[in-house]
């Protein structure tokens, strides 16, 4: 089904995937507390490696070689931007989690990797969640020491 603008419907799986990913982006911003010795930077770093690494899995399922090279290329940049933040700026964290957020939103409106219906939407709740809570730790300066 496809709504106005040739942008995919709000289907009820859609919005399933988008509580199930607000109830996931909760769950994963307090797993980086649970590693209180470490510092929060560090720990979204690897969860943002993590994330973007998860679609060259579904490149890979595609079976493309444009789209295995388009992911490959963003999972590099988003490691390189993570790894940049550990060093610079938690704000770098928020941004990198927004910009995944927004690649979620084209993926799913593009449907660009084959195969993956549920999962940008998904994706694109946890991104955004996670970003709000790690603004919302910046504020009241947590644990992030770059």
């Amino acid at each position: 089904m496809i709504a106005f603008g040739g942008a995919p419907a709000v289907t009820s799986s859609t919005r399933r995937a988008l509580g199930w990913g607000v109830g996931v982006g909760i769950a994963q911003a307090a797993v980086a507390l649970a590693f209180w010795w470490l510092d929060l930077a560090a720990i979204h770093a690897l969860m943002i490696a993590l994330i973007a690494a998860v679609y060259v899995g579904f490149a890979v399922s595609d079976g493309r070689t444009n789209v295995i090279a388009a992911e490959s290329t963003v999972v590099l940049a988003f490691v390189i931007a993570a790894a940049v933040a550990v060093t610079v700026t938690p704000w770098l964290l928020v941004a990198i989690y927004l910009g995944h957020g927004a690649k979620d939103l084209w993926q799913h409106r593009t449907r660009f990797v084959r195969g993956t219906r549920w999962w940008p939407p998904f994706c694109f709740a946890v991104d955004i969640t996670v970003a709000l809570i790690v603004a919302a730790q910046i504020l009241l300066n947590a644990q992030f020491h770059p």
